[in-house]
């Protein structure tokens, strides 16, 4: 083999390492330790099949960097990969029953940590003064935001923030749902995030989820004198058994909060900001007027 074409074959290896797989955080201790077992039982199982890591990678289509990376724990194997390593080592399935447990672990700690809290949610009360809500957004819309971001992210990191931001919509499909309660702002409503096409995607979303029974979805007016939200967003989540846990970059430093007094101030502002708001009805024929204008 020449040297070039050694280049080109090592350059596909790495690029499809890339593709194939999503870095790991390495402060995530719960995901590392999920990694390190799927690796474990990945090389064990390899091992009694006979096969080297150059071996099993050439029968899987993968780099040996990767098939190593991921037998060590260092990478996080997409679903396809775990159905490749099940047939080539022929584990009856074994091995594609992993994916539940890598899935859990492919979305970042501070996301997978929210969604948890959202599981257990009866009553959602959410203000966000920037953007749409990451509940809300459509997939262009989330992919656009990320993108502008500044530093910029990676390609991988603003493919599994997007696959973390619609995970998160499970939300609404829940069973007994919950009370979700949305406050937006005109003017992430009128920008054109991602083009103009995307704009009417993400308005039209919103005008579907308003219609839900357990939502309810309001606009913050520009020509407005008064504004109880100019600290922050806010983000109130409420438990069956009464319990609470509020954020907001105006209390605690953003930390969240589960004390009588911070959750008093924070549903106090939520309180006010929504009564500045439109109305629900208000709200739908604006969001409405402005998908005829876009």
């Amino acid at each position: 083999m020449s040297v070039s074409e050694e280049a080109v074959r090592t350059r596909a290896a790495t690029d499809r390492t890339d593709e194939s797989s999503w870095e790991v955080d390495p402060n995530d201790d719960w995901a590392l330790a999920v990694l390190a077992t799927v690796g474990r039982q990945l090389r064990l199982r390899r091992e009694a099949a006979g096969l080297r890591v150059n071996d099993f990678a050439m029968a899987a289509g993968y780099g040996a960097d990767l098939v190593y990376k991921i037998e060590t724990g260092k990478r996080i194997p997409r679903p396809e990969y775990l159905d490749k390593a099940d047939e080539v080592l022929d584990a009856g399935g074994l091995i594609s029953a992993m994916r539940e447990d890598v899935k859990k672990v492919r979305y970042p700690k501070k996301v997978r940590d929210l969604a948890q809290l959202e599981a257990r949610a009866v009553e959602l009360q959410l203000y966000d003064p920037l953007h749409v809500h990451g509940l809300l957004q459509t997939s262009e819309y989330a992919r656009a935001l990320l993108t502008m971001r500044r530093p910029t992210y990676s390609a991988e990191e603003v493919e599994r923030f997007i696959t973390a931001r619609i995970a998160r919509k499970a939300i609404f499909e829940r069973d007994p749902v919950p009370d979700l309660s949305f406050v937006l702002e005109e003017w992430t409503l009128r920008r054109p995030l991602g083009g103009r096409d995307a704009l009417r995607s993400q308005l039209e979303h919103l005008l579907e989820t308003a219609q839900l029974c357990n939502v309810e979805l309001q606009v913050m007016p520009l020509e407005l004198y008064e504004h109880a939200g100019v600290d922050g967003g806010i983000e109130v989540l409420k438990f069956e058994d009464g319990s609470a846990v509020g954020r907001s970059p105006a209390v605690a430093n953003g930390r969240p909060v589960s004390d009588p007094r911070h959750l008093r101030i924070l549903e106090l502002r939520y309180g006010i900001i929504r009564a500045q708001a439109l109305t629900p009805r208000e709200s739908t024929a604006f969001v409405e007027q402005l998908l005829g204008e876009t």
